[in-house]
């Protein structure tokens, strides 16, 4: 009767514990900040510098020389204390992690809200700030809660022209965004063990949005598959049957392509309702839907045709990147109009890279479109890599079943 989160953490919902950290990463912008309250600590010797991760993400390259400084102060840091340092173009780093350096059964903490992505690959993954960073740093250990556990058990398979994440907004909007808070979401049933590595880290990173603690996949079969590509070791894991303080059953026949208007993540329409909503601009990316598959579903619709609006393409790691660029994708990209930009997190948190000015309206396979997060006075639309291609097509939200 225990959920994954109780197995990992070793005691019951409703309890704290004192944990050891097997992964604890931050990006350029947290890093900067952990540093700061570790040099007012004191600067005492990192616990375990093996298992800190600092990774240049969110204004990679950096914008302006105030940016480049800070980068240049906790870069020398990184290197000085022996930590694992991925620099500029390494990708986004819950991206980065995912590939390899995270296990299942692991508990992972990063300073970034997104960290509950990593818990697709069975491991316990969520976000601290800058200070409990600073001291997991230092100590090697954290404190938590053990959540409760709400079970998103999943049936049918996804119909043509639905991506994993129309089924993200989709339980988004059904939960509303607090209607998880300091839960975590077990994504569980007989169409879970089909859904695709991408897929879970699409809809374990979109958990934070309904307020969850951090969302989990069971690790099985397709983690093994997909951690054996970076010779990652796997012990998988068995549902023993877990108690959730609320259960939610969703047919994947049931869904279709959606959109989450703005400003809320949970205030989803259907894509026919909005189709013809004409847009400024296109981004696809993020560390919700930047992976190589995603690239991939883009460039399969807009391949021999050009797009009619600005559209922006950021992978989410280097191997994503590669991977495309070796597959023709990134051609197909380019030739159709595309600018693709360095792996990282783009113009997502509003920094850089595509920014968007008042009033324009824009579509994003991002995670958030809250108001003036990417563009002061802009507005932003929420979809899947498929919509956000079609919708390039014709400068329009459309349909993707429509020219898939």
């Amino acid at each position: 009767m225990v959920t994954l989160s109780e197995k990992i953490l070793g005691a019951k919902a409703g309890t704290y514990v004192d944990r050891q950290v097997d992964r604890a990463f931050c990006h350029d912008g947290t890093g900067i900040q952990a540093k700061l309250v570790f040099d007012r600590i004191g600067s005492p010797k990192l616990a375990d510098p093996a298992s800190i991760y600092v990774i240049y993400d969110h204004i990679s390259p950096a914008n302006n020389s105030q940016t480049a400084e800070l980068q240049a102060e906790l870069r020398d840091f990184s290197h000085k204390n022996g930590v694992n340092f991925m620099d500029i173009g390494s990708g986004i780093c819950h991206q980065v992690m995912a590939e390899g350096l995270v296990h299942p059964g692991e508990v992972v903490i990063g300073a970034d809200s997104h960290s509950c992505t990593l818990g697709a690959l069975g491991a316990f993954a969520t976000g601290v700030g800058a200070s409990d960073m600073a001291g997991i740093w230092i100590s090697g250990e954290t404190w938590l809660r053990i959540p409760d556990s709400i079970g998103i058990h999943l049936s049918d398979v996804l119909p043509a022209g639905v991506e994993w994440k129309d089924l993200a907004l989709s339980y988004v909007s059904l939960l509303g965004m607090d209607g998880a808070t300091y839960a975590a979401l077990e994504f569980v049933g007989e169409a879970a063990q089909s859904v695709p590595m991408e897929g879970r880290l699409t809809l374990c990173n979109m958990a934070v949005e309904a307020g969850a603690k951090t969302g989990l996949f069971y690790a099985d079969q397709e983690t093994a598959r997909y951690l054996a590509l970076y010779h990652a070791p796997v012990d998988t894991q068995v549902p023993e049957n877990p108690s959730y303080v609320r259960e939610c059953f969703i047919s994947l026949l049931d869904l279709e392509p959606v959109c989450a208007v703005p400003h809320r993540v949970d205030t989803v329409e259907p894509v026919t309702k909005l189709a013809g909503t004409p847009v400024d601009q296109i981004f696809i990316g993020t560390c919700t839907n930047g992976r190589f598959e995603d690239l991939k579903r883009a460039a399969e619709i807009l391949k021999g045709h050009r797009v009619s609006v600005r559209t922006i393409v950021v992978p989410a790691s280097e191997g994503d990147y590669l991977k495309a660029i070796r597959t023709g994708v990134a051609a197909d990209l380019i030739q159709a109009g595309c600018v693709m930009g360095p792996p990282g997190c783009g113009p997502c948190l509003g920094a850089h890279m595509g920014v968007l000015g008042e009033g324009e309206v824009g579509l994003s396979t991002a995670n958030r479109n809250f108001k003036n997060r990417m563009g002061v006075g802009a507005s932003y639309y929420l979809c899947s890599p498929s919509t956000a291609a079609a919708s390039a097509l014709s400068g329009e939200i459309a349909d993707p079943r429509e020219v898939i």
